[in-house]
């Protein structure tokens, strides 16, 4: 038999986590201006997660506009209008956060993060900072508070995006939004006002989970959230974000990328391109096999609802994680994290390796399959290394030979050869009607090692 030199995930896992970080496309884990740190115990509990819904919302959904962003070098009569019209029809009556719980819960989210203030300035839950604020809107009730209690109902992490960057504030101060050459003038005057915020925040409405901070003096708001809520994760502003790419190799952990569905964060009525549910699916498996979770993103509709073509691809995404989430949670990255055809991950014990196999996946989700259902088809995985204890299984599925009659061969095998460790399995769990299945399959395998690059 073919014996390469092999490495364990464990060994890996130590290195991977104690070594230098990977510069792949720019992606590195900020060097913070003062002591406090994240709890790194919060962490791996973060490293565990792995998946989250990212919500984009504000007053400016009504236009299906890109969120605040066309403040950026408005005229002040369009400004005027952003700012005293839009809160005065902004009335989400059908706002109901147990709805988004229920649909991300079945997807396999395990933390949800809400933009409680995006750059505009508008704030989405009761300040005392500015009337610029849900309150003073048609539907006058915290959408924030909303969602707190919403999360807790249904066990999901409570996660704030918080913007320190604020247009309005600019404008209230003849300053444009970006690129002013007067910018300086009020710098200690927002950081003051963005502090009145994060105590809002982080103080009134219970323990939060984590914080994404997503624009200026992060670095000085970092350490601020440390210093009033010690147990609040800082994911943009301590960790590495990157967003809308994968890194291309796996980098040190905890590190988080996310993704629109579409091509715009906010809600997007005409116009738009979707993901399908297999790309969102292969983006998921990717991002855990290099160590990261994926934040996706949902944009709710003006009136607070998930639009459809958002939720279809959210419940794709729920069947999957259904057959396959022991591939997604409580994992870690192994020493090879794949490749196109096939990507892997491991048990956090060290005594399962997830062979998720892409490469019959049809990322154009047009309904065809490159692998019908009990067809069986041999794959050899490179990267691994067959024991004398080896043993492979399919998620999901029942492949006890003895149970069924010699007619359905659906008995999962293997051997070793020079090329790798090849299986042969028969994907057999009926999910469609029609059959055609165009999602990755995942095979567990217990007790292999990796085989060491040359």
């Amino acid at each position: 038999m073919f014996s390469p030199r092999v490495i364990t995930t464990t060994v890996f896992y130590a290195a991977l986590f104690l070594g230098p970080v990977c510069m792949s496309q720019g992606t590195t884990r900020p060097t913070l201006s003062g002591e406090l740190r994240n709890d790194p115990e919060r962490e791996e509990e973060f490293m565990d997660w792995g998946l989250g819904m990212f919500v984009h919302w504000s007053i400016d959904s009504q236009l299906g506009s890109v969120i605040s962003h066309s403040m950026d070098y408005a005229s002040n009569d369009y400004l005027d209008r952003y700012i005293n019209e839009l809160p005065k029809t902004f009335n989400p009556t059908k706002y109901d956060p147990d709805k988004w719980m229920s649909i991300a819960k079945l997807a396999g989210m395990k933390y949800m993060v809400f933009t409680t203030k995006h750059h505009s300035g508008f704030c989405m839950w009761d300040t005392k900072t500015t009337d610029f604020n849900i309150m003073n809107t048609p539907y006058g009730k915290d959408i924030v508070r909303q969602y707190v209690d919403a999360c807790r109902r249904h066990d999901i992490k409570v996660g704030f995006y918080y913007s320190p960057e604020d247009f309005a504030f600019m404008y209230r101060n003849g300053v444009p939004a970006r690129g002013s050459r007067k910018a300086g003038t009020v710098r200690d005057e927002l950081i003051a006002y963005t502090k009145k915020h994060l105590d809002e925040l982080l103080l009134n409405y219970g323990e939060i989970d984590m914080i994404f901070l997503d624009g200026g003096h992060k670095e000085e708001l970092t350490q601020y959230t440390h210093s009033i809520a010690p147990n609040c994760l800082v994911t943009r502003g301590e960790m590495a974000t990157p967003e809308q790419r994968l890194p291309k190799t796996a980098i040190p952990g905890p590190w988080e990328t996310c993704f629109t569905l579409g091509n715009q964060w906010q809600y997007k009525p005409t116009n738009e391109d979707y993901k399908s549910g297999t790309q969102l699916i292969n983006m998921l498996i990717e991002t855990r096999a290099k160590g990261g979770n994926l934040l996706i993103n949902m944009g709710p509709k003006p009136n607070g609802e998930i639009p459809t073509a958002q939720e279809e691809r959210f419940r794709e995404l729920a069947l999957w994680m259904f057959v396959n989430d022991a591939a997604i949670h409580d994992i870690r990255p192994c020493v090879n994290a794949g490749d196109q055809d096939a990507w892997y991950t491991t048990s956090k014990d060290g005594r399962y390796v997830y062979a998720s196999l892409v490469e019959f996946t049809d990322p154009r989700s047009t309904g065809t399959t490159l692998w019908p259902r009990s067809k069986r088809k041999d794959i050899v995985l490179k990267h691994l290394v067959a024991t004398p204890d080896t043993k492979i299984t399919i998620l999901g599925q029942d492949d006890r030979q003895d149970r069924y009659t010699a007619r359905h061969d659906i008995e999962p095998r293997f051997q070793q050869t020079e090329e790798g460790l090849e299986i042969s399995v028969v994907r057999a769990q009926r999910l469609y009607n029609n059959r055609k299945w165009p999602n990755a399959v995942v095979v567990r395998l217990e007790n292999v090692e990796f085989a060491a690059a040359e």
